[in-house]
């Protein structure tokens, strides 16, 4: 009979594995922001950046050849008996029959749901780990799977690598991930970005905060609210997706059409 070490004798800090005695307290994030005790670690911020730049490198060189892909969030506490870890299930497997990659957080609960689905279908499951306080290992569903040690390296790479959000049931995580997607879409960082909710009787307390407080308090416009769908509909969520991505291209084609013409006539005047 082997025995099982005790998951609390393990950690992961990035791309290493350390065990019993090896491992110390803290992550690198709460090094990297904590400013109490000795100022030696001024001298030491230099190298932070090289690790930094490490982490986006890595990043980069593995999901740039990742088809269309959709990033999807949720709750790593969704039970798999859970009605909200069957949705994921389904979500991961319609977009992959429908040529998506999915990008998770790469834990349990939804996101396990959701990359198991994709796997099961047959599509890309990716997993973006990192590390934390406590042990958090990449779900057993992930094909393509990266730890960082920076939440900021990691979020880059949800949204530079996807054509959309989708926002399951979670927490602070999740609404961190929910809300950061809506910043850049409001602010034009990224464009034609839908951002997609599941589970209307989850979310209507929030949607009814936003629609009460933050817009009836002039914090946002009243066409902020329109950049977020709600829906009970897998379904409905991947033509969404769909269609958001053929009108990107027509547009794109638009647009270049427009600047074939202005080359023909400018070069056509010059004459």
């Amino acid at each position: 009979m082997t025995s099982t070490p005790d998951e609390r004798t393990e950690h992961q800090r990035g791309p290493v594995l350390l065990r019993r005695s090896q491992i110390k307290g803290g992550t690198t994030d709460q090094r990297l922001l904590d400013s109490r005790g000795s100022s030696e670690w001024v001298h030491t911020d230099p190298w932070r950046v090289l690790r930094i730049q490490s982490e986006f490198v890595e990043g980069f060189g593995l999901l740039a050849e990742l088809p269309a892909a959709v990033s999807v969030f949720g709750s790593a506490r969704t039970p798999a008996d859970h009605p909200e870890y069957t949705a994921g299930r389904r979500l991961g497997t319609a977009l992959a029959k429908a040529g998506y990659a999915v990008i998770t957080g790469g834990g349990p609960g939804s996101m396990e749901a959701v990359n198991r689905g994709a796997s099961e279908a047959g599509g890309v499951s990716v997993g973006l780990g990192i590390e934390l306080p406590f042990e958090q290992r990449l779900n057993d569903w992930v094909d393509i799977g990266v730890n960082f040690r920076y939440f900021f390296a990691r979020k880059t790479m949800f949204v530079k690598y996807a054509e959309a959000f989708v926002i399951l049931p979670g927490g602070f995580g999740t609404l961190d991930e929910m809300f950061e997607a809506l910043t850049l879409v409001q602010t034009r960082k990224v464009t034609r970005f839908p951002v997609i909710l599941y589970g209307s009787s989850y979310w209507q307390g929030l949607l009814d905060w936003l629609r009460d407080t933050v817009l009836s308090g002039n914090k946002i416009g009243a066409a902020d609210l329109d950049l977020l769908h709600v829906t009970d509909d897998v379904d409905e969520i991947v033509s969404r997706i769909v269609a958001a991505a053929q009108a990107r291209s027509e547009q794109e084609a638009l647009e270049e059409r427009a600047l074939a013409e202005a080359v023909r006539t400018g070069a056509h005047d010059a004459q």
